[in-house]
């Protein structure tokens, strides 16, 4: 009883103090909740309903979503290299040339002193400056283009089931288009609205579902483009023709991501396999820093540091042509 009451006695002394904690804890949750469904809420918005809904002038939200994805205003590469300007506007990140520069530089910086840092060689620094200058960026970008893809393949299902919906309806196909660019959230809905913007203002459909094609970079919007481009010339039952369409990519989804549980094991090794010499170069230099200075004079320290480093490089390409999978 007496070690109760001393118990009960220590929750009344802080008691102050643990409602305080409960209270900010409780407040924390409530404003995750609150953001999280004001997050929800707001992603079932394309970008550009969001900007239909401040200004009313299409044309110029037109303009506005191509110069978002790196293109001029009508709708031509912005920067002299197309291979990088592809791979910004396939990414969907907005990249102007100030941005991208400034990008360039940072990475270069940070790959130098990271270089010089862990080496003391300062003849390695501007060469891994400039290759991690150029790398890092190419990396992340693709990383974000991977990532939109995804989203898109998730999407394309849905938006084929859309337009079947509302040509069964009776509409006809840029109703059908304008239909997902409305219901669909990003990055679909805006790709669609920019389809149909571009048929508003003077392109004919199948330039428009051409320029699609190639700021996506998805396959599945690619044989969507030419069923449709198809049909507007030939004619014939679209409804089917897309609904067939979409049982297939449905098949191709499902056969993707049992190739990637498949491969899982494959990728995870070579994540680990590349990671462990890093971590290990790391380890000897923080716990032994003269490990590798005292030697460095030696005449074969660096055609092995390169030969190391070339193997390394080799296996890590080989991993990845036998997990990394192309259909």
């Amino acid at each position: 009883m007496r070690d109760f009451s001393a118990l009960f006695a220590l929750f009344q002394s802080n008691a102050l103090v643990v409602s305080a904690v409960i209270g900010t804890f409780v407040t924390a949750e409530a404003l995750l909740l609150f953001f999280r469904s004001r997050r929800r809420q707001s992603s079932m918005i394309n970008g550009r309903l969001q900007m239909l809904a401040r200004s009313n002038d299409q044309k110029a939200v037109l303009v506005e979503l191509r110069r978002f994805r790196g293109l001029a205003a009508d709708g031509s590469y912005s920067l002299p290299i197309a291979s990088l300007n592809r791979l910004i506007m396939q990414s969907g990140a907005s990249m102007p040339i100030l941005r991208l520069t400034l990008m360039f530089a940072l990475s270069a910086s940070i790959v130098g002193s990271a270089v010089y840092f862990f080496t003391s060689l300062p003849f390695l620094v501007l060469p891994a400056a400039g290759a991690g200058g150029v790398v890092l960026p190419l990396l992340l970008l693709l990383a974000i283009r991977r990532r939109r893809l995804a989203a898109l393949e998730q999407q394309i299902p849905d938006a084929i089931d859309v337009m079947i919906r509302s040509l069964r309806a009776g509409h006809p196909v840029p109703v059908a288009i304008s239909l997902v660019a409305r219901e669909m959230r990003d990055p679909i809905g805006s790709e669609f609205g920019m389809v149909s913007d571009e048929m508003t203002y003077g392109s004919d459909m199948s330039t428009a579902l051409n320029n699609l094609r190639a700021r996506s970079g998805q396959s599945d919007l690619g044989m969507l483009a030419v069923a449709i481009s198809i049909q507007s010339e030939t004619g014939g039952d679209l409804a089917e023709v897309l609904t067939n369409l979409s049982r297939v990519v449905r098949a191709r989804d499902r056969m993707r991501r049992k190739i990637k549980a498949i491969s899982a094991e494959g990728r995870a090794s070579a994540v680990v396999l590349g990671a462990i010499p890093l971590a290990i170069f790391g380890i000897i230099r923080f716990a032994v820093p003269t490990y590798y200075t005292d030697v460095m004079k030696d005449p074969i320290f660096m055609p092995a540091v390169y030969f190391g480093i070339g193997l390394w490089t080799t296996g890590l390409l080989v991993i990845r042509r036998m997990v990394n999978f192309k259909f």
